[in-house]
């Protein structure tokens, strides 16, 4: 607990402010490929059922605690999930369990569905 603690007592004004914490659809574009980078979907099964992002790995929040192990520590992780809140949640989580490299990913799932139509796809 003083691990979360610490880390909650570092999101100030300024940590929020220079949006650090956060990584938007541009950004997700730019690091897509790269191999130092794992996006983390938290979403649960059921929706991943309807709609799936194939270059994620997927673990439901739920699940996290008993599959962190699954997670790389020698990665950079961009968590996502539906409406950013559970994403938020993933991020802070790692965060007090010692990842160091970590982002959330500051759209939707919806808002990153539409990268990958044919115009912001091609772009890529």
């Amino acid at each position: 607990m003083n691990d979360l603690n610490q880390i909650f007592k570092e999101m100030d004004f300024q940590f929020f402010g220079s949006g650090e914490h956060g990584m938007s659809v541009d950004g997700m574009r730019k690091v897509l490929n790269n191999d130092h980078f794992v996006f983390l979907d938290v979403r649960s099964n059921e929706e991943v059922k309807y709609h799936s992002f194939p270059f994620a790995l997927h673990i439901p929040l739920n699940e996290l605690p008993e599959r962190l192990g699954e997670v790389p520590r020698d990665k950079f992780v961009i968590t996502f999930c539906s409406s950013v809140f559970r994403g938020a949640m993933a991020y802070t989580y790692l965060l007090a369990n010692g990842y160091e490299e970590v982002k959330g990913l500051t759209a939707s799932s919806e808002d990153m569905a539409m990268a990958f139509k044919p115009g912001p796809l091609s772009k890529m």
